[in-house]
């Protein structure tokens, strides 16, 4: 049986990761990165396609690399409309969600010791 009592505090911690957020989001500006041309490109081309159809039931692991796939397309959108190229690497202002979310997918895909 689930233990109630235990997701109304996950209820109340989240609540308190909002508000942290809130503070975050007002300290926070853009984080600048560079990044290599076929990194960069890759994620406009994800902007610019279409995904049409319906979706089959998802698992849940599904509709994290759905949701993924969805960061990196808005980090195209950015790319196409502010990104500047120097060199072989393009700079863009990405805003801390998007950059945390491309962290926490580096992160999802590496190994731990």
């Amino acid at each position: 049986m689930v233990d109630q009592e235990q997701y109304v505090r996950y209820l109340d911690d989240s609540k308190v990761l909002a508000a942290i957020g809130a503070y975050v989001d007002a300290q926070a500006g853009l984080v600048t990165v560079r990044l290599p041309r076929a990194v960069a490109e890759a994620a406009v081309d994800a902007w610019k396609r279409d995904e049409l159809g319906d979706l089959d039931v998802e698992t849940h692991q599904l509709v994290a690399v759905r949701n993924q796939a969805a960061e990196l397309a808005l980090i195209g959108l950015v790319i196409s409309q502010s990104g500047r190229w120097e060199g072989e690497n393009l700079v863009v202002g990405l805003d801390v969600a998007s950059a945390g979310a491309a962290l926490r997918a580096f992160q999802e895909s590496s190994p731990r010791p």
